[in-house]
């Protein structure tokens, strides 16, 4: 695996997929008003990836779906269930999370994949935490391409 930890905007990576930190997928997604990387999915791609969504019900913590892009760029965006009910994330929910969501990547042999830091935001974990997780969990996973872990700036 290729794996780099890079600054910048998930939704401007040059990768086949990208990741959404979402929820467990009970709230109808209508009801919230996506933050973060969510938000910037729902502004960029349109409300199609969300309605795909909405239609797959509740996802297990720690579980991924996947969905269409929308108007994004990209072959594919994978959700991610890496918060709890009460709107936090832990170690088992952002592993299991990176975990799932390489399983899809493999299964629909994508090259390339983007992560943000699942949990770092409205999950409440601090970042130098979750970045330890992730990079702990994709250190077991067997993959040939390259993996972007992104740490959110603004680009200028």
């Amino acid at each position: 695996m290729n794996f780099i930890i890079v600054q910048g905007d998930l939704l401007s990576q040059p990768v086949q997929v990208i990741v959404n930190a979402w929820n467990r997928n009970i709230i109808p997604w209508w009801l919230l008003l996506p933050q973060g990387v969510s938000g910037a999915i729902k502004r960029k791609a349109g409300i199609q990836p969300f309605r795909e969504l909405a239609r797959l019900g509740p996802i297990p913590l720690g579980q991924a779906v996947k969905t269409g892009p929308g108007r994004l760029p990209f072959q594919a965006i994978i959700h991610v269930a890496g918060i709890n009910m009460m709107w936090r994330s832990s170690e088992r929910s952002v592993k299991d999370s990176v975990q799932n969501a390489m399983k899809l990547v493999i299964h629909n042999q994508f090259s390339s994949v983007a992560f943000p830091l699942i949990g770092a935001g409205s999950g409440g974990s601090r970042h130098e935490q979750v970045r330890q997780w992730m990079t702990d969990a994709l250190q077991s996973i067997p993959f040939e391409g390259e993996v972007r872990l992104v740490e959110f700036r603004k680009e200028l």
